[in-house]
C-alpha cells in the first residue's frame, strides 16, 4: 500500500474497501478495493474523515486483506459450511444443516496466536442452526506477507479446523418414572416437556411409556425400546439420592456404559449419561433426567442433547469442564 494525500488521488487504484456510517441510513463499504478514484469522489472521502487514504502497489511477497482472509476460509470451511464475504476483508461462515460445532482447538489457538491474523467461532461442541453465521476470520493489517500466511498454513495442517456435525432425525423412546403418574396420583407432564426438546431438534418420538418406581421394570423397558429401533432413551424421574428414586440402578442394570451420574451444571447436576453398546456396534445413549428438566428452560439436557443427535460421543472429561459456564 502507499498512503496519498486524498486530494492527489484521482486516477488511482484503491487498496481497500472503506465504510460510510450515517447513523439511522447507512453503514457499508461507500468504497470498494479495486475502486478507481474519480474527481467527484474527493470531496466524499474528505467528508468520512479520509484527508489521506491508501492505494495499492504491486508486491509480489504481500496479500491484500482479501486474499489473506480468504486463505484462513480454505483453513476452516468443510462441509455443510457456505462462505460469506469477504466484506471489509472479513469472511463468514455460514450453516448449511443444523449441527454441532466441532473444533480443532489447539490449531485454533496457534492460528489466532500467530499475529496479524483472527479467526473468530462460536463456543465448540455446541448447536449450530441452520443459516446461522458461526465463525469469522480476517488479516488485521491491510496487507499481509505471504511467508506469515505459509506459516498459519502449516500451523492448521492439511485438515479443516472446523467441522459441523449434522444432526440426525433420531427414534427416540421416553419413560416417564414415578409412582405418583404410574398409579394416576398426578398427570405426567414431564413427557411432553422432553417431547418438545427433541422434535424442535428433528428428532421423532417413537414410543412413551409411564413406568413405577420399580428398577427392574425400568431396565425391562429401557432394552425394549431399544430392541425395537430406539436412537435415544430419555427416562425422566427418580433421579435424586430419596429412597425410592431408583433409575441410576435400573439404567446401570441394562448394562450400558455409565459415562456420568451427576454433571457440574446448574440447573441439571443429577444427570446421568450413558451408552448402551449393541451388537452390531453402535451406541443407544440412555440419559437419565432430573426434575429440573420439566421446569427450567435451560439445563444440562439442552447442552448434551444436541450431541447425541449428532453422534457426537460424548466424554466424562468434557463434562467436567462444563463447570465454568455450567451456572444457567
Amino acid at each position: 500500500m502507499k498512503l496519498m494525500r486524498t486530494e492527489d488521488a484521482v486516477g488511482q487504484v484503491l487498496g481497500h474497501d472503506m465504510t460510510q456510517i450515517i447513523p439511522g441510513v447507512v453503514k457499508d463499504a461507500r468504497f470498494r478495493k479495486g475502486q478507481i478514484i474519480k474527481e467527484e469522489d474527493i470531496e466524499v472521502l474528505l467528508s468520512m474523515g479520509k484527508e489521506h487514504i491508501y492505494v495499492f502497489e504491486k508486491d509480489e511477497s504481500m496479500l491484500h486483506e482479501d486474499e489473506g482472509a480468504e486463505i484462513l476460509r480454505q483453513l476452516c470451511q468443510n462441509r455443510y459450511m457456505k462462505a460469506v464475504g469477504p466484506k471489509e476483508g472479513k469472511i463468514s461462515l455460514q450453516a448449511e444443516v443444523n449441527g454441532v460445532l466441532k473444533i480443532h482447538r489447539e490449531k485454533l489457538l496457534k492460528i489466532n496466536s500467530a499475529g496479524e491474523v483472527m479467526i473468530a467461532t462460536k463456543r465448540g461442541d455446541t448447536l449450530i442452526k441452520k443459516e446461522q453465521v458461526f465463525a469469522g476470520m480476517r488479516v488485521i493489517p491491510l496487507v499481509i506477507s505471504k511467508e506469515k500466511m505459509a506459516a498459519v498454513k502449516d500451523a492448521a495442517g492439511p485438515e479443516p479446523i472446523l467441522e459441523l456435525l449434522p444432526l440426525r432425525a433420531k427414534r427416540a423412546a421416553i419413560l416417564a418414572t414415578g409412582s405418583e403418574i404410574y398409579k394416576g396420583r398426578i398427570e405426567d407432564q414431564f413427557t411432553p416437556v422432553v417431547e418438545g426438546k427433541l422434535t424442535a431438534l428433528g428428532a421423532s418420538v417413537m414410543d412413551r411409556k409411564v413406568l413405577d418406581d420399580d428398577p427392574e421394570m425400568t431396565t425391562a423397558a429401557i432394552l425394549e425400546e431399544i430392541q425395537s429401533g430406539a436412537e435415544l432413551v430419555c427416562v425422566t424421574g427418580g433421579m435424586s439420592v430419596d429412597p425410592d428414586d431408583r433409575t441410576p440402578l435400573a439404567i446401570r442394570n441394562t448394562g450400558s456404559r455409565i459415562v456420568c451420574y451427576g454433571a457440574p451444571v446448574l440447573p441439571g447436576a443429577m444427570f446421568l449419561l450413558s451408552y448402551y453398546e449393541k451388537e452390531d456396534g453402535t451406541a443407544v445413549p440412555v440419559v437419565g433426567l432430573p426434575g429440573c428438566v420439566m421446569y427450567a428452560g435451560r439445563t444440562i439436557f439442552d447442552l448434551v442433547l444436541p450431541r447425541l443427535l449428532a453422534d457426537d460421543p460424548v466424554r466424562a472429561e468434557e463434562l467436567a469442564a462444563l463447570g465454568e459456564g455450567g451456572l444457567l
